[in-house]
C-alpha cells in the first residue's frame, strides 16, 4: 500500500461515534448548508418505506438534520412509489425529470438526474434495499462533510453479511456479501488507482458528497456509476478531500450470480473508459443458463453511455440562475 494512503487511512477514515450528533447539528447552524438524500428505487416496495421513516422520524422530525428526503422511481411495477410516499418521502419518477433526454435503465442515471429535483448543498445517496436501517448511515457521511469544509465526497463502510433467502443473516460467512466489490472493483483500483485502495467499500451504495462536486461530474448510466464516481472525484478534488465512516453492518437483498456478472462487465467497461478512453467493438456480455439438457447463451448489452455533468445541461443552468 502506497505511504499516502497509509496516512489517508489514519486521517480520513472514521466511525460514527466521533462525530456526535450535536456537534453535527451546530456545524450545519452555522454553515447555513442544506441537507438532501435521495433514495434510488426499483421495485422496493418492502424495504423504502422503513428507510424513509427512519430518515423523517430521526433526522426531521426529531433533529433538523435533513431537509429534504426524495425518493426517485426508476420504473417500479409494484407499489414502491406509494410505500415510499405515505412514509413522508417526495417521490419522482425517473422519466419526469429532464423528458427531453429519454431516460435508460441504470442506477447512475437515476442519480444523474435527482441532482434536476433536489436542492441541497450536501446531497446523500442511500440504496433503497436495505433493511434494519439506521440513521447512522446517514449521519455518518453527512456529518464529515458539515464538520469539514475540505472534504468534498464521503463514503459509508459496513461489514457485509451474505443475506439468504429469506432475509436472515443466520448461518452466513460475515464479510461476503461484497463479491464484485472483491472480484473486480478492489483489483481494479489497487491496479490502477492504488491511491484508492484505502476504500473499504468502493461499490458502496451509501455516500454524501458536495452538490459543487457531483454537478460536474459525468454519471456512467449503469452499475459502474460508484466507480466512476470515487475515481473522476480523485482526480477533480485529490485524495485528501475524500473519506470514510464506519457505519456498522449493511443488511441488504443480495443479487444472483448472474447479475452480479452483468454488473462486473459494467464496472470493467466504466474503467476502461476511464483508462483510456477506447472503443470496445463488443460492449456485450454471454452467459449461460442451463435449459433442459442443454446451456443456452444468453447476451446482454454492457453499459456503456454515460451523462454528461450535470452543468453542460441547460436545464440545470437555468434553474441555477433562477
Amino acid at each position: 500500500m502506497l505511504e499516502e494512503v497509509e496516512r489517508w487511512l489514519i486521517e480520513r477514515s472514521w466511525s460514527v461515534a466521533d462525530r456526535p450528533l450535536h456537534r453535527i447539528l451546530a456545524a450545519k447552524r452555522a454553515s447555513g448548508q442544506t441537507v438532501s438524500v435521495v433514495l434510488p428505487a426499483l421495485d422496493e416496495e418492502a424495504t423504502v418505506g422503513e428507510i424513509v421513516s427512519v430518515v423523517r422520524h430521526d433526522l426531521m422530525d426529531q433533529t433538523p438534520l435533513v431537509d429534504e428526503v426524495v425518493v426517485i422511481d426508476s420504473g417500479s411495477t409494484d407499489r414502491t412509489a406509494e410505500a415510499a410516499a405515505a412514509a413522508g418521502a417526495t417521490v419522482v419518477h425517473r422519466d419526469a425529470i429532464l423528458p427531453r433526454i429519454p431516460a435508460v435503465p441504470g442506477k447512475g442515471e437515476v442519480l444523474w438526474r435527482s441532482l434536476l429535483v433536489t436542492r441541497g448543498d450536501i446531497v446523500c445517496f442511500v440504496d433503497a434495499d436495505l433493511r434494519d436501517f439506521s440513521s447512522d448511515f446517514v449521519t455518518g457521511i453527512v456529518g464529515p462533510l458539515l464538520t469539514d469544509p475540505g472534504l468534498q465526497l464521503v463514503k459509508a463502510m459496513y461489514d457485509r453479511p451474505m443475506t439468504l433467502a429469506d432475509g436472515s443473516t443466520t448461518g452466513a460467512v460475515a464479510g461476503q456479501g461484497g463479491r464484485v466489490t472483491e472480484l473486480m472493483a478492489r483489483p481494479l483500483l489497487n491496479m490502477h488507482w492504488p491511491q484508492l485502495a484505502g476504500f473499504v467499500q468502493p461499490l458502496g451504495g451509501e455516500y454524501a458528497a458536495r452538490r459543487s462536486l457531483l454537478e460536474q461530474l459525468p454519471f456512467p448510466v449503469g452499475y459502474g456509476v460508484e466507480l466512476g464516481m470515487l475515481v473522476d472525484a480523485l482526480h477533480l478534488v485529490g485524495l485528501d478531500a475524500l473519506a470514510q465512516v464506519d457505519v456498522g453492518v449493511r443488511k441488504h437483498r443480495h443479487q444472483d450470480g448472474q447479475a452480479l456478472g452483468r454488473m462486473a462487465a459494467a464496472i470493467y467497461r466504466t474503467a476502461q473508459l476511464r483508462l483510456a478512453r477506447a472503443h470496445l467493438l463488443r460492449p456485450s456480455l454471454t452467459q449461460f443458463e442451463r435449459t433442459g439438457d442443454a446451456f443456452e447463451p444468453r447476451t446482454y448489452s454492457v453499459d456503456t453511455e454515460e451523462r454528461p455533468p450535470m452543468t453542460d445541461i441547460a436545464e440545470y443552468q437555468a434553474r441555477r440562475v433562477a
